[in-house]
Order: structure tokens, then sequence, then C-alpha cells
């Protein structure tokens, strides 16, 4: 089993804030604040990726629409109880934050690059050295996850002939919590993937993606809904001793 909580799950994004950030709650005093981050991907199109940052890691007037943002934290879930029933939440909760200005410039709320200790280092002359600085890129989208199957995968063929699975993947947190973490994958990975089965101890290595999709419901009414999941390029069953 996982034993380090902080490298069991390791989200890596960067991209443009899309909106204006909004206090989700508030724990002794301490605020977090939702916002979604827009990353471009390879074919041009967009993921739109929310996002959850603690008002001691970064002020949340820093946190401008346009502005760029890198956030290095994981991928949580919570259930929220609607009127008949529970909906699974995810969001990149953030450990380490550095944001720029519109000259590319990271902005004055210190120049540092903080994690959730409150400690950070001054991207001042002299502090730290370039090699200690992140390595950030536009548009950066990875993550890792260390967990365990928690629901039998699910193999299908579309009539296009394409072969897909889906995965449900259950991630250790301390305090005897897991986030459940959705996971998609095609071709080879999914012929894997079907074979898997309920408890297998995987590590897995993709990008957080959003799609869209049409719910229907009984009275014929439809509605247009976002999915978040882990778009699933690598992955491994770790053999237990």
């Amino acid at each position: 089993m996982p034993s380090d909580f902080l490298e069991n799950n390791v989200a890596k994004i960067s991209g443009i804030v899309d909106d204006e950030p909004s206090l989700s709650y508030s724990i002794y005093g301490e605020g977090f604040y939702a916002f979604n981050v827009k990353i471009k991907r390879t074919s041009g199109s967009l993921d739109i990726i929310p996002a959850i940052v603690s008002d001691r890691l970064v002020d949340e007037k820093y946190i401008i629409p346009g502005r760029f943002i890198y956030i290095e934290g994981q991928f949580r879930s919570h259930n929220v109880q609607g009127a008949t029933k529970s909906q699974l939440k995810l969001m990149v909760f953030a450990r380490k934050v550095v944001i720029y200005d519109e000259q590319g410039l990271p902005v004055e709320f210190a120049n540092s690059f903080y994690d959730e200790s409150g400690d950070g280092y001054n991207f001042g002359d002299g502090s730290p050295a370039p090699e200690e600085r992140p390595a950030i890129s536009p548009d950066m989208n990875e993550i890792f996850l260390d967990g365990f199957i928690c629901k039998q995968p699910v193999f299908r063929v579309t009539p296009l002939k394409r072969e897909i699975a889906d995965l449900l993947i259950a991630v250790n947190r301390p305090y005897n919590k897991s986030d459940y973490i959705p996971c998609i994958c095609w071709g080879r990975n999914a012929r894997f993937c079907g074979k898997r089965t309920i408890g297998e101890h995987v590590k897995i290595k993709g990008r957080i993606q959003s799609r869209e999709y049409v719910k229907k419901f009984p009275d014929g009414s439809s509605e247009t809904r976002v999915a978040f999941e882990v778009s699933i390029s690598g992955i491994e069953v770790v053999e237990e001793l």
C-alpha cells in the first residue's frame, strides 16, 4: 500500500485562469477558493479543469481571469448530496502555486513558489538558483496516481470500432480518506484494463480532461453536463509482496 500520501496522487497543470475565484468553503479561518483553469490540448481543443486554492497560498485577488497560472497538487474527489442522490465532484487541490502577470513575470504577491506549509522561496536575484526553480511550460497537464481499482472496469467497442475502457481508482489519503478518480483509456491500454479486477494495485500516468455529455431524464428532458476524468497514457499493475 502506498505510504507517502503526497506522492501517490500528483497533478501538475498550467494554463489560463478562466473565471473569477469564489469562496468554496472555510476551515478555521482558512478560505478555499474555486475557479477553473483553461488548458489547451495538442489537438487545439480545450480542457476546463476546476481547481481549489487556499488563501494561505495566495490571496485570491491575484487570481484574475486571463492570467497564466501553474498549480501543483492532487486531483481530489468529494461527494455532493443532491435531491435524490450524491454526485462525485473532482478538482485539483493546490499545494503549490505560481501566478504570472500580463508581462509573463511572477506576480508581486512575493514572486514566490509556495507550498501549503507556508514555506516558499523567492524568484528574485540569487534565490533560488535557476536549476532549483520549477520547470513550468504552457498548457502543462500531467497526473500520476498510485491506487486501487475499486469498481470492475468496463471494456467496450464503439460503432466506429474504437476500443475504450472505463475504471475507477481509489487513491488513499491521510485520516483513512480516499479519493475516487474516474479514468478512461483506449486501444491496447483499454484491452489491458478490461482484464483487470477489483482490488488490483495500479500505477497510472496521464492527463486530466473535461468532457461534455448529455444527461437524459425520464420525462424526456435533457441537460448538458461536464465530466472530469483521467485520460490514461500508461498503466502498470503493482505486484504485492
